[in-house]
């Protein structure tokens, strides 16, 4: 596809951009990016009054896929990652069979590339069944294109193989993501050691489980270098391990989610299964602390943990209900309207978060439109506000905790690889419709 966006305003701060731009696209890349390029022959989509971004990267996102289709596939789990703007999403290796040899991670890549929508890039397991006992043949998954190690949904209790992964991961010059929690000290915890969890009379995980694990992993870090990245940091004793860390020099990267960023324990009350998480949501002051970290870049990215489960599942008690909720739909909007629109961050600090910092952690194209890079971008009208609804969602999930917020900042149009996946909330090959949006006339108006 070749056209022309006009009129929007783009933020690129990898590219020193922010401010009106026409962007040219051939193919799959982008041509030319200037404040204007003249009169072209090609089809214009007139991008008055919206924002572009660079296409969104999740690096933290569980599809499901194989084993659990009834939960999602990766098919469902891609027409929600465009649906939400992410062009790009990294997918843990926590399937049945897990992502621990070629074969499954073979199978998740072709699956992606048939289904055509969002990238995909499986994670390999650190451990063989993600059983913590026995390295992965992990040089035979980073041949197969892994983008990084995780037993994620689990932690590598055992210290030594955590060390052995780190040293092989660096080796390959791949992260390790770290699903940092003790569960000596977790126990069988399903809730936040808090008012809410203990007046609820359930078992409570501490946040030195989680605060304690980071504290190792850490220190192995500072042992081994190479690339550590922390998932799902959730509590200030967390954030304070990070700033030691980095006040010695360590390097790490850390991530949080945007239910820990906008949601405490409080959600989870008269059991509402759908805020029943791993981390579990905490206290206001580890909210806030969250949130500086993010202000400052001791965390760095905002992944979703996009976690979909069968509604019949999250209806059972909550002692029995498993952890996660989804996100890829929600993640945007709920960035802007509690960051930006608060003025808590910039424009420009939402692309590097969810953006243009996990591409580059990942080593994968994306978080630019620079010229030469992959046409992946999406398009938000900044005004429109609406209700999160979950029964419109793409994904198979519907456990969200955000059902009924009203929010602002959705995507109005994704593009992947020059070729636009999703277009005013249709996404291809979903939206029986989504063909008859696509063409000159309507290029030529105003989204």
């Amino acid at each position: 596809m070749e056209l022309l966006f006009r009129g929007g305003i783009l933020y690129d701060p990898a590219a020193g951009w922010a401010g009106p731009a026409e962007i040219l696209i051939k193919g799959d890349r982008v041509e030319a990016v200037a404040g204007s390029l003249g009169k072209v022959d090609l089809p214009v989509i007139d991008l008055r009054g919206k924002i572009v971004l660079p296409g969104l990267v999740d690096m933290h996102a569980h599809l499901r896929e194989p084993g659990e289709e009834g939960k999602e596939t990766i098919a469902d789990g891609c027409a929600a990652a465009v649906a939400g703007g992410f062009t790009s999403l990294a997918c843990m290796p926590n399937t049945y069979p897990p992502a621990d040899n070629k074969t499954v991670v073979s199978y998740i890549r072709e699956r992606a590339r048939r289904t055509g929508l969002a990238r995909v890039y499986p994670v390999g397991a650190i451990s063989k069944g993600l059983e913590g006992k026995e390295l992965s043949n992990m040089w035979e998954l980073a041949s197969e294109g892994v983008k990084g190690f995780s037993d994620d949904g689990r932690p590598v209790m055992d210290g030594g193989l955590m060390l052995r992964a780190m040293q092989f991961a660096s080796s390959l010059q791949l992260p390790i993501i770290s699903h940092c929690e003790d569960l000596s000290i977790a126990e069988d915890g399903v809730v936040h050691a808090g008012p809410t969890g203990y007046q609820m009379g359930l078992p409570v995980i501490r946040p030195a489980a989680e605060a304690a694990m980071i504290a190792r992993d850490l220190l192995l870090q500072e042992e081994v270098g190479g690339k550590l990245h922390l998932a799902h940091i959730s509590s200030q004793k967390s954030v304070a391990m990070l700033k030691w860390a980095a006040e010695r020099g360590v390097p790490f990267t850390a991530e949080v989610t945007p239910h820990h960023l906008f949601l405490t324990e409080e959600a989870a009350k008269e059991f509402f299964s759908d805020a029943k998480m791993n981390p579990p949501l905490r206290e206001i002051e580890d909210q806030k602390a969250l949130q500086k970290a993010l202000q400052k870049d001791l965390i760095g990215v905002v992944a979703t943990d996009h976690a979909p489960h069968r509604p019949q599942d999250k209806e059972n008690d909550f002692l029995s209900a498993p952890f996660g909720v989804v996100g890829l739909e929600t993640a945007l909007p709920l960035v802007i309207t509690r960051l930006l629109c608060q003025e808590l961050i910039s424009w420009e600090r939402v692309v590097e978060i969810l953006s243009l910092t996990p591409a580059r952690i990942l080593n994968i194209p994306g978080g630019t439109l620079a010229p030469g890079s992959a046409a992946d971008l999406v398009v938000i009208d900044p005004q429109e506000e609406r209700p999160v609804e979950k029964e419109n969602f793409y994904s198979r999930g519907r456990n969200t905790p955000f059902q009924g917020w009203v929010l602002k900042g959705f995507p109005i149009l994704t593009m992947v690889g020059g070729d636009i996946k999703m277009l005013a909330g249709k996404v291809k090959g979903f939206s029986p419709d989504f063909p008859a949006l696509i063409n000159e006339s309507l290029l030529k108006e105003s989204l």
